[in-house]
């Protein structure tokens, strides 16, 4: 059985994961900011806060995105999923990406020494942990539906799961912001100089509208109407191939809406002269067979014809 999504990941888990990696975290910087006057640790807080509506953002796309389908909307609410990722990319990763970098900018021009720094470089190794396994979970996740040997770039590039991609962003930006934040605290430690904590706010602005765009790129090609993965559309095609009573498939479309999968057909069936009620017959098998196949095909229409 081919999983067209997932079927064995757990997005919902994800996304709890990351949700309360970055509540307890966003608290640790607040404070951690406050008391060290640090511009790339309030960033950091900033960006939390951010993260956690977007978790928060994504547990309401999925619930809506379950809606079952009505007169106006025949196909569901599938595509819910990608709207809400599409707020979270554009609007929540780049207003927290613009706003370090505004922050980072402004102690340029007005630089304070930092207070306590100590206090946020342990801040942010337990954020540096928590993140870590926040990530970590995620990766598991993505790993029950990645193909084998399919790198993370080339999933990022054909996943048609949002919040799965979305968490995975988010935590990777999260992550490398960290380690920015960290750096650019050592070395003002070190020299004594707070620009270098302007130029880390800097930094973790620009990381996250970097990630805000890729982000976006591909959730703005599922709201367009992707069709499934390539792995999986070849899957479909050589199961269809295989099949005793299918001659030659002429075409084939399908369409991502959220969790669930269309696909149109159009196929020569072998005993084409044979009467109605036996092609009518080997359709209907054939359909059954595909939706046990691909169980996350809710529409699937079959045309068959003698060309394309």
């Amino acid at each position: 059985m081919v999983a067209i999504m997932a079927h064995g990941a757990n997005s919902l888990k994800s996304i709890f994961y990351a949700l309360a990696a970055n509540s307890s975290i966003a608290v640790a910087k607040g404070f951690a900011a406050s008391i060290t006057g640090s511009s790339a640790m309030l960033a950091e807080a900033i960006h939390s806060v951010a993260d956690c509506a977007n978790q928060l953002l994504l547990l309401v796309g999925l619930k809506r995105a379950k809606k079952p389908p009505s007169v106006d909307y025949p196909l569901g609410y599938g595509k819910e999923i990608y709207f809400w990722s599409f707020l979270v990319a554009i609007f929540l990763f780049s207003l927290g990406g613009l706003f370090s970098v505004y922050e980072g900018w402004h102690k340029l021009h007005d630089p304070q020494p930092l207070k306590s720094a100590w206090i946020a470089i342990c801040v942010l190794v337990y954020a540096v942990i928590a993140e870590g396994l926040s990530l970590m979970g995620c990766i598991r996740e993505i790993n029950k539906i990645r193909p084998p040997r399919q790198n993370m770039w080339r999933w990022f590039r054909d996943t048609r799961e949002s919040d799965l991609l979305v968490v995975f962003g988010e935590d990777i930006a999260a992550l490398c912001g960290l380690i920015l934040a960290l750096m650019a605290l050592l070395m003002a430690i070190v020299t004594g100089n707070p620009l270098y904590d302007a130029l880390g706010s800097i930094a973790i602005g620009v990381l996250l509208l970097i990630i805000a765009v890729l982000v976006g790129i591909e959730v703005k090609a599922l709201l367009v109407g992707q069709g499934v993965e390539p792995h999986v559309n070849k899957a479909m095609l050589k199961w269809l191939d295989n099949r005793p009573e299918v001659d030659r498939v002429f075409n084939m479309v399908t369409l991502r809406m959220g969790s669930d999968v269309m696909v149109a057909i159009k196929a020569a069936m072998i005993g084409s002269e044979e009467s109605a009620g036996v092609m009518v017959a080997r359709i209907n098998a054939v359909e059954a067979a595909f939706r046990d196949e691909f169980p996350n095909v809710q529409w699937l229409f079959f045309e068959p014809d003698n060309k394309d």
